[in-house]
Parts: C-alpha cells; sequence; structure tokens
C-alpha cells in the first residue's frame, strides 16, 4: 500500500454519508425544535442569539452541544418552548404571553425595521423567516407601518420515520401592529402556533434539506462581496508596484556603480571606491551564515508549520460539514 493511502483511508471513513444526522421517530414522539439565531437580512454575517429578542423564552435555557462546524456557522441553538410530535398535527395554540415594556417594544421595533429573520432547526433541517413586517406608505412625509409576527406555522412532510422538509410561514395571519404602541403602560402580546403534518412519496435522501443550505433564502449577491475584493487587490497591485519601483532604483544604482571602469575609480578623488563593502553586495557573506539559536528556529518553524497547516485543514473539514 502507498504511503498516501492510509491517509486518504481515514479521510473517507471521516467523511459523513449524506442524511447521518437524520433522525428515526416512532408516531408520537418528540421533534425537537431549537431556535437558533437572528439578524439582519442584508447582513447575514451578523447575528445575534434569538433569546435577545424579547420573544417567548423557557424558564431555564437549555443549549445544544455544537459541533465545531456549527460554531464556524455561528449556530447558537437552544431548545425552544414549540411542543411537535411525530405525525401529529396541532390547531392554533398557545405558546406564551409575552408582556413588553417601552423599551422591548421599541427593541422589536428596531428589529424589524432592520429585517431582521429568524433561524430555527429541527432535525437538522433550517427553518427561516421574518420576525415582523414592515410596510412603506407614503413619500412626503414619509412613513412605514410596522407590524410583529404572534403566530407561526409549521408545516413539515414524513415518509417512513424520517422527516423529509419542514417550513414555516405565517399564512392567513396579520401582524400585531407596533405602531400605536406609546402608552406608559406594558404591552401584552399572545404569541401562538400550529403545526400540520403530511406524507410525502420523497424517500431519496438527496431531496433531503440539510444545514447549509439557504433555499433561496437569502440575495445570491450577498454571498461575495465583489467591491471588497476589487478594492483589497487594488491595494496590493499598488504596493507592489511601488516596492518594485523603490527595489529597481536602488539596484540600478548600485549596478551603475559596480559597472565603473577601475580607472575611473582610481583617478576619482576623496575616498576609494569599494566595491564589495558597498551597495547591495554587502550582504553576500551573511545569507549563508547561521543565525544565533538557530536549532530553536527550526523547532520553532517546524511546530508552528504543523500547527497552521492542522488548523487550515480542521476549518476546511469544519466548513464541508464533515464533523
Amino acid at each position: 500500500m502507498a504511503p498516501h493511502e492510509p491517509w486518504l483511508l481515514l479521510l473517507l471513513l471521516a467523511w459523513p454519508p449524506p442524511g447521518s444526522s437524520e433522525s428515526r421517530y416512532q408516531p408520537g414522539d418528540p421533534v425537537v425544535l431549537y431556535v437558533n439565531k437572528v439578524g439582519p437580512y442584508h447582513n447575514p454575517q451578523e447575528t445575534y442569539h434569538y433569546y435577545q429578542l424579547p420573544v417567548c423564552s423557557p424558564e431555564k435555557i437549555r443549549h445544544k452541544s455544537l459541533s465545531l462546524g456549527e460554531v464556524l456557522d455561528g449556530d447558537r441553538m437552544a431548545e425552544s418552548m414549540y411542543q411537535i410530535r411525530f405525525r401529529e398535527s396541532v390547531e392554533k395554540t398557545v405558546l406564551c404571553v409575552k408582556t413588553l415594556t417601552l423599551d422591548q417594544v421599541e427593541h422589536l421595533r428596531q428589529a424589524i425595521e432592520e429585517l431582521y429573520y429568524f433561524e430555527f432547526v429541527v432535525d437538522d433541517i433550517p427553518l427561516r423567516g421574518f420576525v415582523g413586517y414592515m410596510e412603506e406608505s407614503g413619500f412626503l412625509p414619509h412613513s412605514h407601518k410596522i407590524g410583529l409576527w404572534t403566530h407561526l406555522d409549521f408545516h413539515l412532510e414524513w415518509n417512513g420515520d424520517r422527516v423529509i422538509y419542514a417550513n414555516v410561514s405565517v399564512r392567513d395571519v396579520k401582524p400585531h401592529s407596533l405602531d400605536d404602541v406609546r402608552g406608559p403602560g406594558p404591552l401584552s402580546l399572545t404569541h401562538t402556533y400550529s403545526v400540520r403534518w403530511s406524507e410525502t412519496a420523497s424517500e431519496r435522501r438527496g431531496e433531503r434539506r440539510g444545514r447549509g443550505d439557504d433555499g433561496g433564502f437569502f440575495p445570491r449577491t450577498l454571498e461575495i462581496h465583489w467591491l471588497s475584493i476589487i478594492n483589497s487587490m487594488v491595494l496590493v497591485f499598488l504596493l507592489v508596484g511601488f516596492v518594485v519601483v523603490i527595489l529597481m532604483r536602488v539596484l540600478k544604482n548600485d549596478l551603475a556603480r559596480y559597472n565603473l571602469d577601475e580607472e575611473a575609480s582610481s583617478s576619482s578623488s576623496g575616498d576609494d571606491f569599494d566595491q564589495g563593502d558597498n551597495g547591495w553586495k554587502i550582504i553576500h557573506t551573511d545569507v549563508f551564515r547561521f543565525p544565533p539559536c538557530r536549532s530553536l528556529l527550526c523547532a520553532v518553524l517546524g511546530v508552528g508549520s504543523q500547527f497552521l497547516a492542522l488548523g487550515t485543514g480542521i476549518i476546511a473539514m469544519a466548513l464541508l460539514g464533515m464533523f
């Protein structure tokens, strides 16, 4: 066996098969729904914990143990208050009654104005939706209506003992208006939810939406920041050009001095021109000289290179979802 084949075998064994994170359920088994994160829609890299918003939350928040890939993806999963059981539909039911202060209402208003989205996770399938609703109206004077979604409808599809598809929507409901909340008293909101199960004929794991698939929720133009990349490349090219011009001017002057005729240099007044001790050739005796503590330097470079390669490999495998 070639020396590199064991490493290839270990890499293939470490790669999880598609759908390995799926769970198997029996009718009536609880299906845990995790709340994950919230953030502005136009900046998906800026995320916060879902429970940082004034929403329904349990008395004791229990967080899920995350893998390295989930941590690098910015996940903050915690158990929710939604009660979902496999293949059991639930009509509109009360999640909690939340009493908000004026500061909390203003917090929600600001989040809705910035188009905050939320992300839930059920059986490793991401569910995304918007925290509230904003409607622009009028030009002069400009005004807009802000509403909070207080009812969520969960639609899940099953095949056999697996969850194949999951989605969350706000169909057939109206948002609770936050425009007229200006009084000194608190605001009481009743949050509700419903669950709809349906059977699907799809049983291929490739059709199951997994983590990392945004399902077209985010605009594709946000994936690559072309303007930042172009600015960085232009700056690098300018700096490299400046350094090359400076070095060329220095080397050109030194080479011109080295090519002077010996007679011209010997007949010149003042100090004699010593070709060996001037210009860039002065370092020709230092390039092969051992530095002090060379053994320690080699050890540090070797260990540092090893850690750099190891860290880069782990991060790359985590981003690929290998663990």
